[in-house]
């Protein structure tokens, strides 16, 4: 069985170093084979919070990972680096590329940019970025779970969070599910849930599952969802999967296991 973690939108700069520690020792009890840091690493793009971030990675002890900047991690006030070198501070911490992947012999993992550096909050997929995920996803193996990681939003539950939701995300959904991915894993709004999509997006031939961390560390965190985050377990070709919600309880100073979903896969004609 692979186990991946999911970390999203610990916003370096406003950690709490309480929350950090108890991510810590989750991560020592639950050993996980993959770390997935989804977006919005840091709350400035500084390099001493980039450096933070790495180093808590470091310290989590996982043996592979996957990351992508958020919105946070390009510059926001000095215009100059955020038109000509947008994502220089994230890559001297978390480089030599940005969008990469993982795979275990029950998973594979595809990291897509979304961030733009014209845009400062929404996030968008471009058409041979789709093309590029729709190859990969048709590269994986029948036993493997395929996970695709955004920072932006596919599938936003309220009308307040739309605005948020990443552009271009319908085609993306369409194309991606007809390819064989069985997850659109992403953060961005601090809001942790998991649905299957087929309620937004009429026609799919198959299921695809959206699921969204909360935010892991920062104290920027929603009145309604606390710092939480994600484990995802799957075993080579089973025909199903498992995530798990675990939220950081201040009573006990430990992150603790408040919801775990059963995601159903469809191996049809995408495999």
């Amino acid at each position: 069985m692979s186990v991946l973690l999911q970390i999203s939108d610990p916003h370096f700069g406003t950690v709490q170093p309480s929350v950090a520690e108890a991510l810590v020792q989750l991560a020592l009890e639950q050993s996980p084979d993959l770390l997935v840091l989804s977006g919005d690493i840091t709350q400035r793009a500084r390099p001493e919070q980039f450096d933070a971030a790495r180093a808590f990675c470091d310290r989590l002890a996982i043996p592979a990972m996957l990351s992508l900047p958020g919105n946070h991690d390009i510059p926001l006030f000095n215009l100059w680096q955020r038109a000509f070198s947008p994502y220089a501070g994230y890559l001297r911490a978390f480089g030599p590329l940005i969008e990469t992947r993982l795979q275990t012999p029950a998973m594979r993992v595809i990291g897509v940019k979304t961030t733009r550096r014209w845009r400062h909050k929404n996030g968008q997929v471009s058409a041979a970025q789709i093309k590029r995920v729709v190859a990969e996803l048709q590269d994986a193996t029948s036993a493997q779970l395929r996970v695709v990681v955004l920072h932006q939003p596919v599938m936003v539950l309220r009308a307040e969070d739309e605005h948020d939701r990443l552009r271009g995300w319908e085609p993306a959904v369409r194309a991606w599910a007809a390819a064989g991915a069985d997850i659109v894993m992403g953060g961005h709004i601090h809001l942790p849930y998991v649905r299957e999509m087929s309620s937004q997006v009429a026609g799919l031939d198959r299921r695809i599952w959206c699921v969204q961390a909360g935010t892991a560390l920062s104290s920027r965190v929603r009145r309604e969802a606390p710092n939480s985050v994600n484990l995802l377990r799957h075993a080579s070709g089973q025909r199903s999967c498992w995530v798990e919600r675990w939220d950081y309880a201040g009573a006990s100073g430990r992150f603790e296991l408040v919801h775990s979903s059963e995601l159903l896969l469809d191996r049809g004609r995408a495999g």
